[in-house]
């Protein structure tokens, strides 16, 4: 039976007056009080609803507090054992999931009703929903600018052990045989013992793991062997072919080593593949075939994070602004970032919350972003790939090009004598006097090369232009003091990572994990929020008390001994001393 309670009634006796009037003042400054006030109501509980009977059955949790305590345990990292103490004992949590009724009921939920949850969150995709209610409810009660905003991506790591290759290959033929022998035992018990004895023992199974590196090449080959007769002797059986283990182990095989399959599709030959041949989207482990691999930051997923920011000079306002978290998506770390732009600023625009310029780094930058950009109305303030090759050497952006994409001069100031251009291939040539070229310093460089008659010929395309012309304003002191804005997304990612631990998470699967850091960045939002509110309420910067809206609050002996150096500063006797003094009239 459900079990939702509404929130918009009031009560008749306030059940928070036991706490007096100090320590619900500090309740209603933290994020618990905004929590409370703004968020609570705005869960989409509605999407919970179809998974319970409306007039059958024991009544469920309550729904709100349930949702709740669900995204505060990501918020929070804590662990399902952590969550379900601080539902039970904490006035804080109480006080922000609005439970009122000390009884078991209401205040206690099992370990297994909240695994539940988790599940419909994950199965269900709800998360999205709940980050895009919280999101926009607080963009719309602090009035955030979403003008402009920034993008870019963090590498998290899922719950998963890191293998090599020949790891990949030993767990995915261990994971195949235990499944094969749970579900179809006399296919397994025709297997050689010895084929049996290598991948089905932990004593066996750790051999892998002190190959020499001299040896890892004629390893690599032994056990790649042994996938490739499984799949050979597997591959034409209907009850084995369905099996989950045997796609994984199909896949290992098409991932580690070029196959020679016959005509109906049979592996018949196999060579291992080197290492530089390996896909970034192959396997990395088959407990989470979702993660992916990245050559920089290595197997995992990454998360795209797009937030709005504030361009103040005065510290104590911009402190009064709230830099809201507006979309997130997870993926394969394997996936280039280019991908993302596009469709952050479509998904921001569909909930009124889409920029009209977005700083990002070099990789959202390519031209076809830009293009797609500014068809949506969006300007992207990014850095150009590529340019002038070598020391020394002139680009295109080297030319003088005017508003309308046309080289007006070289970069020695001479105009050029004639220009064609091909709108239908999207080329322009650019012809200038050989003589003059002849006679200029700098022709070694210059990009324009000899041709026909007497000319040299500056040939490109439409986007080399557009991209030179981009490269041409990187130079400017406007564009620097723009995109100096950018690196604050890194202060984003910062404190995402210590205050959720996003980058360290507790689950596999790209559902699991996408569940956990869409929730995990809005919890960061409820954070940031009520850092700001309470910046706005005593009329200074958010560090009375909490730091980048953080739950841990300051120490008293950390707020004497800053008090007690704010004065030492305004007297001329040496800081020491100062400190003393100062410390000893207080």
């Amino acid at each position: 039976m459900i079990n939702v309670k509404n929130l918009k009634q009031g009560d008749l006796f306030d059940p928070w007056a036991h706490l007096g009037p100090k320590r619900r003042r500090l309740l209603d400054k933290s994020w618990a009080g905004l929590f409370r006030e703004h968020i609570l109501e705005e869960l989409p509980v509605d999407e919970l609803m179809p998974f319970f009977s409306d007039g059958a059955g024991r009544p469920s949790k309550e729904l709100y507090s349930l949702m709740g305590a669900v995204v505060l345990q990501q918020a929070h990292d804590l662990t399902d054992e952590q969550t379900v103490e601080q539902v039970a004992f904490s006035e804080q949590w109480h006080y922000a999931l609005d439970i009122t009724d000390q009884s078991d009921d209401a205040a206690y939920i099992c370990p297994k009703t909240l695994y539940n949850a988790h599940r419909l969150f994950v199965d269900h995709d709800i998360a999205p929903s709940v980050f895009d209610k919280i999101t926009d409810k607080l963009a719309e009660v602090f009035d955030v600018d979403t003008a402009k905003q920034r993008l870019d991506s963090v590498h998290i790591k899922s719950n998963m052990a890191r293998l090599g290759r020949i790891g990949i290959v030993v767990r995915t033929v261990s994971k195949f045989l235990v499944n094969l022998k749970r579900h179809h035992r006399e296919l397994f018990d025709d297997l050689d013992e010895s084929l049996v004895g290598k991948y089905m023992t932990k004593t066996s199974l750790g051999c892998f793991s002190m190959v020499k590196p001299s040896e890892s090449s004629k390893r690599l080959a032994e056990v790649a062997r042994d996938l490739f007769d499984l799949a050979s002797r597997f591959s034409g059986l209907e009850q084995v072919s369905g099996m989950t283990s045997f796609h994984l182990l199909l896949r290992v095989l098409h991932d580690q080593c070029r196959v020679t399959a016959s005509g109906t599709g049979e592996p018949l030959d196999f060579e291992v593949r080197p290492s530089k041949e390996v896909s970034g989207a192959s396997l990395q482990n088959p407990s989470d075939p979702d993660a992916g691999y990245d050559g920089h930051k290595g197997q995992g997923y990454q998360v795209q994070v797009m937030e709005t920011y504030t361009r103040e000079d005065d510290p104590d306002e911009k402190s009064r602004q709230l830099d809201l978290i507006t979309y997130v998506e997870v993926e394969s770390a394997c996936e280039h970032d280019s991908d993302a732009l596009v469709p952050a600023v479509e998904s921001t625009q569909e909930r009124g919350l889409g920029p009209d310029e977005v700083l990002a780094d070099s990789l959202y930058g390519g031209d076809d972003n830009v293009t797609a950009a500014a068809e949506l109305g969006v300007e992207v303030v990014s850095p150009a790939m590529g340019g002038a090759k070598g020391e020394g050497a002139l680009g295109l952006e080297d030319f003088d090009i005017s508003e309308d994409c046309e080289v007006l001069r070289c970069p020695a100031g001479r105009a050029p004598a004639k220009t064609k251009r091909n709108r239908k291939k999207k080329r322009s040539s650019v012809a200038f006097d050989s003589e003059h070229c002849a006679a200029c310093p700098r022709a070694a460089d210059c990009p324009a090369k000899p041709g026909k008659k007497k000319y040299r010929y500056l040939r490109f395309t439409d986007k080399e232009l557009r991209l030179a012309k981009r490269r041409a304003f990187e130079r400017t002191a406007e564009f620097k003091d723009r995109y100096r804005m950018r690196s604050g997304v890194e202060a984003t990612m910062s404190g995402l990572d210590r205050l959720t631990n996003i980058k360290s998470l507790r689950v596999r699967g790209k559902k699991a994990v996408k569940f956990c850091a869409v929730l995990k960045a809005a919890g960061v939002n409820v954070f940031r929020a009520a850092s700001v509110r309470s910046a706005r309420r005593a009329g200074n910067s958010p560090a009375s008390g909490f730091f980048f809206g953080s739950p841990r609050p300051v120490s008293v002996f950390q707020a004497r001994f800053r008090f007690c150096k704010r004065q030492s500063r305004k007297i001329s006797l040496p800081g020491e001393i100062a400190v003393r003094l100062v410390s000893q009239r207080a």
